[in-house]
């Protein structure tokens, strides 16, 4: 009889073990990227009603309210520097602004602020962005 429980617990961690192995892969085979540019690639939009497209090549174009801006990011890792080029700019956003930002799933773009001169960009920007 004992030689049975003893096997029974063997096989239940077994099974625990493998379940979790199970899962950890299932993780790391996300069909969406989580850094670099392709992660930032498509049409978003946020609860202000922003739409921001960014492209494969670096380049994007926001449309608000009262804004039609367009420009280029340079991407490493899950660290965006925004440089806006053209456009009607709110005051002081000349420079660019630096964020992490990351992908918790594969709809949802979240930034968090580095540093940014522009509030008006600093406040749109760090709102969680949808894929339209």
């Amino acid at each position: 009889m004992p030689d049975t429980i003893g096997d029974m617990k063997t096989q239940r961690l077994l099974q625990i073990f493998l379940v979790g192995i199970v899962l950890v892969l299932l993780n790391a085979c996300a069909t969406y990227p989580r850094t670099g540019s392709g992660a930032l690639v498509g049409t978003w939009t946020n609860s202000l009603g922003t739409v921001w497209t960014i492209n494969a090549d670096n380049t994007f174009h926001v449309v608000a309210a009262r804004r039609h801006i367009w420009g280029n990011l340079t991407v490493a890792g899950d660290t965006v520097t925004i440089q806006e080029a053209g456009g009607k700019t709110a005051k002081g956003c000349k420079g660019p602004g630096v964020y992490h930002f990351s992908r918790s799933a594969e709809n949802t773009l979240t930034f968090t602020l580095v540093r940014d001169g522009c509030k008006e960009r600093s406040k749109n920007v760090t709102l969680a962005w949808h894929r339209q």
